[in-house]
């Protein structure tokens, strides 16, 4: 996990169209598309899976400018499937409140079923969350942090909020090479958490050590950043200072369009469906 961080950051600093697009302008366009796509009523499936699929080939043209491989997107999608699939997959037992009949296919063991309305709902539910996680993977690899901080500072962030992120993202990197480092350790003398050969107690202690230094480590790491930080002047009125910046004429004739489409897609399959009808 910690070596996927540091090669999403150099992947943020490749070169391509997307890449030098102004970190504003990707943030709209990926907050635009996520809240129009949840916006979509759950009780709508055809709606749902319609958007969500004009949204992701519209994600697919966007990713081709970035001129990175569909492999990391894959990889990286792949990666988070235990933090959303979990969701989705206890989804199927459950009766949600969009639905006010259920048919049951299976019935399982402990009065536990499965039903067809729950089902449809979980896929729903995955288009909505696949289509939302490719627009944060499209920010997240084409835009550097600090721009993406000094985008939000720049859009209204509030100066509490831009200090806070800008220690959390610059001591991020700074933890994840401290891990890097200890692993490191770990292996020039042999040791394996996951080598059976060794005893349980044994493994489980060493691991105990570890995120024991680690926390040591941090904490003293952050009471002498702390202590510079206020012997250079830093105190509860000291702000990140950001220079203003105007989009280029490009860039907004890019934003324009994109949000345009984003609003015109829902309304449209809307409408065709409403015709239908």
């Amino acid at each position: 996990m910690i070596e996927e961080l540091f090669q999403i950051e150099r992947d943020a600093y490749r070169d391509s169209i997307i890449h030098r697009i102004d970190a504003r302008v990707k943030i709209v366009i990926a907050f635009a598309a996520i809240i129009a796509l949840v916006a979509v009523p759950y009780s709508d499936r055809d709606m749902v899976c319609t958007v969500g699929v004009i949204f992701l080939a519209f994600f697919a043209i966007l990713w081709c400018f970035t001129q990175l491989p569909f492999t990391i997107y894959l990889r990286r999608l792949w990666a988070i499937i235990p933090l959303w699939g979990i969701i989705i997959f206890f989804q199927i037992f459950l009766k949600n409140r969009y639905y006010t009949e259920f048919h049951p296919v299976l019935s399982l063991p402990f009065g536990i079923s499965i039903y067809a309305e729950s089902i449809e709902f979980a896929l729903i539910l995955l288009v909505k969350f696949v289509v939302c996680i490719s627009f944060i993977i499209l920010l997240s690899s084409t835009t550097k942090m600090h721009e993406m901080l000094e985008g939000g500072a720049r859009m209204g962030l509030p100066a509490e909020f831009a200090l806070a992120l800008g220690m959390m993202i610059r001591y991020l990197f700074v933890f994840g090479y401290m891990y890097r480092k200890v692993n490191e350790m770990l292996a020039t003398r042999c040791f394996d958490a996951f080598d059976h050969h060794l005893p349980y107690r044994y493994r489980l202690r060493q691991i105990g050590y570890t995120i024991g230094t680690m926390f040591i480590r941090s904490y003293e790491q952050g009471e002498r950043v702390y202590i510079s930080m206020l012997c250079r002047g830093y105190g509860r009125e000291s702000y990140l200072f950001f220079e203003r910046k105007p989009l280029k004429g490009a860039e907004w004739a890019f934003l324009s369009v994109s949000l345009i489409f984003i609003a015109a897609v829902p309304l449209a399959v809307w409408l065709t469906s409403f015709r239908l009808l």
